[in-house]
């Protein structure tokens, strides 16, 4: 039987051209990360959330221009945390990256946040010096995962409120297919949902029950009431899906779809009114492909997003009083 081929480094920095970036405030609960794509020939967007926190993602619609980036943000802080971005585009803009026009380039930073103003401090929130540190950090190679960057102060499984949460945080993972193709996945998880493992449907991080105990959907479900009514806009997984298989926007435009199926498969419930989720899918051009092995890239695109899900709550630190799923199954 043939099995999954992981990439050397099992993060995204295995398609070539990518590079990752994080400033981490553990003090505050709060981060952002930062993946450069400079030399991207196109990128696509997917929102799914109600209430979504985002900037320069219209400019990669299909009617549009430009339909591409030079770095993809994720950032806590809510809405506040945007203003990372600006130090994104400085640092790229000092580089001479961006799109080009008649007196000078123009970078194009497509940015998401994500709700983290729960777990640190409400008041701070990444700024556009932290947004210039981490891409003035951003290297191939390893990436750091769980409580760092835009993960610091994510949390999950959160159907029951704080008090029966855990810690989210920060994953990557990558793929290699046939012929050449390399798809990678980084994500930032702070859903209402359950992490279950698709292969297995093992409870990988659910709300915590007694015991070092995760308490299943069902069950979940059952004890709800009005107390837990879920507020828009405060959970969020965002999701980078990059390849460097040559596709034009609309092809990555269902990647980005199934991206989501993905999400989908390894959260549940998924795209919940309680959460903004996100997947941008960045194409880095440097394999041509034929048309039937943009389905290969679809696949790969899942599973990696799958897998990047799991090792973000696996790997997550816990923080100011939040366990993680390690340490809960501990108890």
């Amino acid at each position: 039987m043939t099995a999954w081929q992981t990439g050397p480094r099992n993060a995204i920095t295995d398609v070539p051209g990518i590079r990752v970036g994080h400033s981490t405030d553990r003090r505050n609960a709060t981060g952002c990360t930062v993946i450069l794509c400079e030399s991207s020939t196109a990128a696509a967007v997917d929102t799914r959330g109600g209430a979504p926190g985002t900037r320069e993602t219209d400019v990669l619609g299909l009617s549009n221009l430009v339909r591409k980036c030079h770095a993809v943000l994720f950032t806590g802080g809510s809405a506040f945390g945007l203003a990372a971005a600006d130090g994104v585009m400085r640092w790229l803009g000092e580089k001479g990256a961006g799109f080009p026009t008649a007196h000078r380039a123009i970078p194009i930073v497509s940015a998401a946040v994500l709700y983290d103003l729960g777990l640190g401090n409400p008041l701070a929130s990444p700024a556009a010096e932290d947004g210039y540190r981490a891409a003035s950090r951003a290297k191939g190679g390893a990436v750091a995962e769980g409580s760092v960057g835009a993960g610091t102060g994510a949390t999950v499984a959160k159907l029951l409120g704080a008090e029966h949460a855990l810690k989210g945080g920060l994953g990557t993972a990558s793929l290699l297919g046939p012929n050449g193709i390399v798809v990678g996945a980084l994500v930032a998880t702070n859903a209402v949902g359950s992490l279950v493992d698709p292969d297995t449907g093992k409870l990988v991080a659910g709300p915590r029950g007694t015991k070092g105990r995760f308490l299943p959907l069902p069950e979940a479900l059952a004890r709800r009431t009005e107390a837990f009514e879920l507020t828009p806009g405060e959970n969020t997984t965002l999701i980078c899906v990059a390849t460097n298989a040559k596709l034009e926007p609309h092809q990555l435009q269902r990647i980005c779809t199934q991206a989501h199926d993905g999400f989908a498969r390894a959260v549940v419930p998924a795209h919940t009114i309680g959460d903004g989720d996100i997947a941008f899918a960045v194409s880095m051009g440097t394999l041509e492909i034929p048309a039937n092995d943009v389905l290969t890239v679809g696949a790969l695109a899942a599973r990696a997003v799958e897998v990047a899900l799991l090792r973000s709550v696996m790997l997550a630190a816990g923080m100011k009083g939040m366990p993680s799923a390690a340490d809960w199954r501990r108890r």
